[in-house]
């Protein structure tokens, strides 16, 4: 599990049992108790205290194979879930695709990856395109580097461990080494870009709102030949503006 640190106080039971929805959800849904243990980090005896609470309400069930996997319930708070991040992420990303011309994306953490939310595309012809739900690596993309460059430098170092670096295009960066010096500078101008990285031809630019697991990051992305530098550049007071007063406020 991610540290997040939050300055206040939490219910340990409230996070494990998320954890363990989490976990699930990056297996696709199934997952055996040894999993669940593996990817939470949490004793045997605590997952499967958890799991029965779980599936006695119907947010989990078992398989004839004794698999837990999400259960009935999760869909209908899913898909009210999704409604309710539509109805303040479309007016947002408007604002950014009427600001720069680009598509704009939002993303969120999902284990060692970053899983896209919402999109509103560019009215242009030529246009970049994600699927929703799709899921990224963070070290070629600019919602990932956006995402985590407040963490912990060594759980960044653990997590391209797991994760590995794969190389996309020749910009790609697969040295931890330079991705982590290339953080430091996230951190400190509060925006991170991917330069055909992912895709060739591509150039995003990103900035993250939140912390923790509460984050999530938008981005403007387009065509390398017209989403020029100073575009891009001119795109981040455009991206702060559309995020204005979305941040979590403490409880």
């Amino acid at each position: 599990m991610r540290s997040t640190d939050t300055g206040r106080s939490r219910v340990q039971s409230v996070d494990r049992a998320f954890a363990l929805l989490d976990a699930l959800s990056t297996r696709g849904g199934q997952a055996s108790l040894g999993e669940l243990v593996a990817d939470t980090g949490l004793a045997a005896a605590t997952v499967h205290r958890l799991c029965g609470t779980l599936t006695e309400s119907g947010h989990l069930r078992r398989s004839a194979g004794r698999d837990y996997l999400l259960g009935p319930r999760l869909q209908r708070i899913g898909d009210a879930a999704e409604r309710a991040t539509e109805s303040w992420a479309v007016p947002v990303l408007t604002a950014v695709v009427e600001g720069t011309g680009e598509t704009a994306n939002l993303a969120v953490r999902e284990g060692d990856g970053v899983v896209y939310l919402s999109q509103v595309p560019s009215p242009h012809s030529m246009r970049m395109f994600t699927e929703v739900g799709r899921r990224v690596d963070v070290h070629c993309t600019a919602v990932g580097k956006a995402l985590v460059a407040g963490d912990n430098e060594d759980e960044v170092r653990a997590m391209l461990g797991r994760a590995g670096m794969r190389q996309y295009t020749k910009s790609t960066i697969v040295d931890p080494d330079r991705l982590i010096e290339e953080l430091r500078a996230v951190r400190q101008e509060g925006y991170a870009t991917d330069e055909s990285e992912q895709e060739e031809g591509v150039r995003c630019v990103a900035i993250a709102v939140g912390t923790g697991d509460a984050a999530f990051a938008v981005s403007a992305s387009g065509p390398e030949a017209r989403f020029t530098h100073d575009r891009r550049d001119a795109a981040v007071a455009i991206l702060r503006a559309a995020v204005s007063g979305l941040a979590p406020r403490p409880s």
